[in-house]
């Protein structure tokens, strides 16, 4: 494919007036193009609400639009980086729900972060879409186990627990494992790792090293550190958060009426950052689903950066092999990045190996040309921090709000060195992932300071001089710390002052769009946004570290620490770790809109030895450093593909070595007693309908259940994650001589047979089990 001067595709390439499959055509794209389409979050505070289904379908671009009206069937969005994912999904469920296609309370939306949600619900609520569920895995999850538990479970569900490293180290210490501070930090981080891909304490240590996880100790001390663990929790009738998604699945595995109910509240599914989706996440979507298919994912394998957590991309690239007949729609317009930085990005993904890189995407900047990034190198990080500090004070001067500022390193032990060199440079600054906004104590206090003045309205002597909505809550927040000028230096005054001007900012962008509007119509407001988590824009450069800047951008991005040993850290040893920490580096590049700093030093402190070199994803990238050939496929570009059953899976035509396979087909199963054929899952896993006459060994299934119940109380999870009843059932129908027959059955997974198959087999021969198995 023919690439433009400064290796970015033209945009005329894209094919934006194609008309896909004998679609009806698309509106002219003098509708869209050229600056007419709004970023994919730097857009208005409070646009109009559309006044019909029509009007929510205006400004977005063909591919945009082919995600918007593709409402039924599997749908899979592969999206770039700044190419309006969110801006793509939110119009399809408002669409969706406007034109009167969804019910909005049928609608569940879910995604990974609470500010991601709330993010989720404002633009659902700015698009006229009230009543659709934007939740995390977690939230959705929780609602259902904190509905369900007295029917399923009875009594009182056990308290959650907020932070589980405090159990984690009771834990160590009931073994005699002694953790230090950031040990006891990793192995927090493994047993939450081992939940989510469901592996028990007895398989840590072989799942572990299948994985290539480095443990923080000897795998053998991890196991015994989570096998205390979970007796611990139990023990104290407290359940974790990874606690929650497993009962969740448990319960909806088990019990098919609760399974239903669920179904027929949720008809539709949207699942936002479907990369980052682990097995265990997987698993509850497709007891959500049931065998159903109205579902709509959207990911972007080359944003992959939580494989640590369990996350795993091979879900959103095999999705056309588990639903052949999936819509995949590709968004690769650009419109966050200029095409000096967008050009970086595709440069660096050029580079990488992989599956997740066979199927990267090629971006095309939509946006004017703008500065070349600049590459830095420093003799030590202080002096590296200072010319930051450095360069941003000159930025702030000549106009740039310090909110679109960015500082983003590898880890959070950098950030004090940048805190340092900012404050002396008299430059106000923030930390992501600190306190939330709405959480703040002063933001709080203003609330109630604002609520009881709208409360009291003219009462209050306070506004006697204030005629306007932002006048009024300057005089409110003059009581609670605000000025006119912000405060000398930083620290905590700074922080106080900088929340609360955040506060005054909002106050007058909601007058400027909503005229007449009150003291209570802004409180009303600000409960809102407190409930969703939008927070207002808190002037400050952001610290953050490469990872919690995942979905965010800015105007201006210092990449600071891009040396051998930093990124990619000196831990990452294997490819596919690697990979991941190049993966890491092209989400810092993508978070710029228009000017990217990338710097480096050769030692750590002043007058240390020299001895690091720039990180190896900057070969051939760098001014001065040596070329290095390409070694991915070519990116795919934008457009739709429709399935029909034999399509390659994100791509192409069925070949190749990752073709997808025609599906074979099917023979329906049938009962064994009528010869009806079965479609119930519970049905077909006891090979009958449910009234037909069960020839079950009564005493074998009560045999059966005892064991389960003696595996659950030493493991300490429910004993459903053993063996279900109806697996259960199914053994004592079967009653199976070996361990093929065992593994015919329904339910008898191959890691429970492994697990669990001896003592399954003794039992069914009349014997005693010897195993000394753990649930599954």
């Amino acid at each position: 494919m023919p690439v433009a001067p400064g290796g970015v595709m033209p945009v005329a390439l894209v094919r934006p007036q194609g008309v896909a499959c004998g679609q009806p055509a698309h509106p002219s794209p003098a509708t869209w193009q050229h600056g007419r389409v709004t970023a994919a979050t730097h857009s208005t505070l409070f646009p109009q609400v559309p006044d019909s289904a029509d009007a929510v379908l205006e400004g977005l671009d063909p591919e945009q639009r082919e995600v918007a009206t593709a409402l039924h069937g599997p749908v899979c969005v592969l999206a770039g980086a700044g190419t309006g994912k969110t801006r793509a999904i939110t119009h399809r469920i408002a669409y969706g729900v406007r034109a009167g296609i969804l019910q909005p309370s049928s609608v569940l939306a879910v995604t990974f972060t609470n500010r991601a949600a709330g993010e989720m619900r404002g633009r659902l609520r700015q698009l006229g879409a009230h009543g659709v569920q934007a939740r995390t895995f977690h939230s959705a999850a929780l609602r259902q186990l904190q509905y369900f538990w007295p029917k399923a479970i009875g009594g009182a569900m056990p308290r959650l627990v907020d932070r589980k490293i405090q159990l984690v180290a009771d834990a160590a210490a009931a073994c005699r494992i002694r953790l230090d501070r950031g040990e006891l930090r990793d192995v927090t981080a493994e047993i939450e790792w081992a939940k989510v891909t469901q592996t028990v304490p007895a398989d840590y240590a072989l799942a572990a090293a299948k994985a290539g996880r480095e443990a923080p100790r000897d795998p053998a001390e991890v196991a015994q550190v989570y096998s205390l663990y979970e007796d611990l929790k139990r023990e104290r009738a407290v359940i974790d958060f990874e606690d929650v998604l497993l009962l969740t699945v448990g319960i909806l595995q088990d019990r098919r009426d609760i399974a239903e109910q669920v179904r027929a509240q949720y008809q539709h599914f949207v699942v936002d950052e479907y990369q980052d989706v682990s097995p265990l996440q997987q698993r509850l979507l497709e007891l959500w689903l049931g065998e159903r298919d109205n579902l709509c994912v959207v990911g972007d394998a080359s944003q992959t950066i939580y494989s640590f957590t369990g996350a795993t991309p091979d879900h959103l690239l095999d999705f056309r092999v588990r639903h052949p007949g999936a819509t995949v729609v590709k968004l690769v317009r650009d419109y966050r990045s200029t095409p000096q930085v967008v050009h970086l990005a595709n440069a660096l993904l050029a580079q990488a190996r992989g599956r997740a890189a066979d199927h990267r995407l090629e971006l095309v900047s939509q946006r004017p040309a703008g500065p070349e990034p600049v590459f830095t190198e420093h003799t030590d990080e202080v002096a590296e921090a200072e010319d930051a500090a450095r360069r941003i004070h000159d930025l702030i001067a000549s106009g740039v709000p310090a909110s679109e500022i960015a500082v983003l390193f590898r880890t959070n032990s950098q950030s004090e060195t940048y805190e340092q060199a900012l404050a002396d440079a008299g430059v106000p600054y923030q930390l992501r992932g600190a306190e939330r906004f709405f959480d703040r104590p002063e933001v709080r206090e203003a609330g109630i300071a604002l609520r009881g003045a709208a409360r009291f309205g003219g009462n209050d002597s306070l506004l006697d001089d204030a005629p306007d909505l932002p006048s009024q809550v300057r005089a409110v927040l003059s009581g609670k710390g605000w000025t006119p000028q912000p405060p000398a230096g930083s620290g905590a005054v700074r922080e106080r002052w900088e929340s609360l001007a955040a506060l005054v900012n909002l106050a007058q962008d909601f007058a400027a769009a909503h005229p007449g509007a009150t003291l209570g119509d802004l409180v009303a407001e600000l409960d809102e946004r407190a409930g969703a988590q939008h927070a207002p824009t808190v002037q400050g450069v952001t610290l953050a570290s490469l990872h919690s800047a995942k979905g965010l951008e800015w105007d201006v991005v210092f990449l600071v620490g891009v040396a051998e040993g930093m990124i990619p850290i000196s831990y990452a040893r294997t490819d596919e770790q690697i990979e991941e920490e190049r993966r890491l580096l092209y989400v810092g590049v993508t978070r710029a809109r228009e000017r990217l700093y990338v710097s480096w030093s050769l030692c750590r402190s002043p007058g240390g030895r020299p001895n690091r070199r720039p990180s190896r994803f900057l070969d051939g990238l760098r001014p001065g450093s040596p070329a290095v050939a390409a070694r991915g496929t070519a990116g795919a570009s934008g457009g739709v593909e429709r399935g029909h059953g034999s399509v390659a899976g994100t791509g192409g035509a069925a070949t190749g070595p990752h073709a997808v396979p025609r599906r074979t087909r099917r023979v329906p199963a049938r009962c064994r007693v009528c010869g009806r054929t079965l479609t119930d899952a519970g049905e077909m896993k006891l090979m009958r309908c449910d009234d037909c006459p069960s020839d079950m060994d009564e005493g074998l299934y009560e045999r059966l259940r005892a064991w389960r119940q003696e595996q659950a109380r030493r493991s300490g999870q429910p004993a459903f994650c053993v063996f279900t009843d109806r697996t259960l059932m199914a053994i004592a129908e079967a009653v199976p001589d070996d361990e093929r027959e065992l593994a015919r059955i329904p339910g008898v997974t191959m890691r429970k047979l492994r697990r669990h198959g001896a003592d399954v087999l003794a039992i069914c021969a009349g014997r005693e089990p010897g195993g000394d198995g753990a649930a599954d």
